[in-house]
């Protein structure tokens, strides 16, 4: 027994399909935690990184951009610095 395929009928059906797709992208940008101290943190990987600009980490800890060096950023904690160490994952917001 053989079924005729209509390939209006499949285009309808991938069309729909399609449709259902978000193609929206997001891209964060991460670094991570070279060293703290005195609370302030050295963050590796952020290359557009502004000053005054508000980072978070993986803990929820915020931070706030106050030096931009050639290799690194420096970010001022804004919360507990025993809960950021060397290795941690931190992203622009």
């Amino acid at each position: 027994m053989s079924e005729n395929i209509k390939v209006s009928e499949v285009s309808d059906i991938l069309r729909h399909q399609l449709e259902g797709i978000d193609t929206r992208v997001q891209l964060d940008e991460i670094g991570t935690v070279l060293q703290v101290s005195d609370g302030v943190a050295r963050i590796y990987g952020l290359r557009n990184a502004e000053a005054n600009e508000l980072l978070e980490f993986d803990n929820g800890i915020m931070a706030i951009v106050m030096n931009l060096e050639e290799d690194n950023v420096g970010a001022v904690l804004l919360g507990s610095t025993d809960k950021i160490k060397e290795g941690y994952v931190v992203k622009r917001t």
